[in-house]
């Protein structure tokens, strides 16, 4: 093989890898989000980073005093993502304002993804640690 060739395949990998595909170019807020993107990624699965926050709660004058932005929209599906890996103080906080947002608006679908079902669907694609599964 030549170095042009061979120069040739390490971009094409370079290329494939998941750090060269959406996933390594945004900036999450947790690293839980960032392998979700990522597994997004491998899959082929189109995804916005928290394009939308919808008013919760509104002022006297009508102004949204507070919100929710889930964390990913896949539309392919048409499907919004809240991920919650956090302890369990977080994921209640999280899930009220996932039910204030489904009695708000009812036409837009929501899936919550709990740490247990998150370390399942890495573990399903063989990406977690040999230690990870372990413990």
């Amino acid at each position: 093989m030549s170095a042009t060739e061979e120069t040739g395949r390490a971009h094409d990998a370079r290329l494939r890898h998941p750090s060269a595909g959406p996933a390594g170019q945004v900036r999450f807020a947790h690293p839980s989000e960032r392998l979700f993107a990522t597994l997004l990624d491998l899959l082929g699965e189109q995804w916005f980073y928290e394009p939308v926050e919808f008013p919760l709660e509104w002022d006297e004058q009508g102004s949204p005093v507070a919100g929710f932005r889930p964390d990913f929209y896949l539309p392919g599906p048409g499907l919004f993502i809240e991920l919650t890996t956090a302890d369990q103080r977080l994921v209640t906080r999280k899930n009220r304002k996932v039910r204030r947002m489904r009695a708000l608006y009812p036409e837009v679908p929501i899936r919550v993804v709990y740490q247990r079902d998150f370390m399942s669907l890495l573990a399903s694609h063989g990406l977690l640690p040999e230690t990870a599964g372990a413990a």
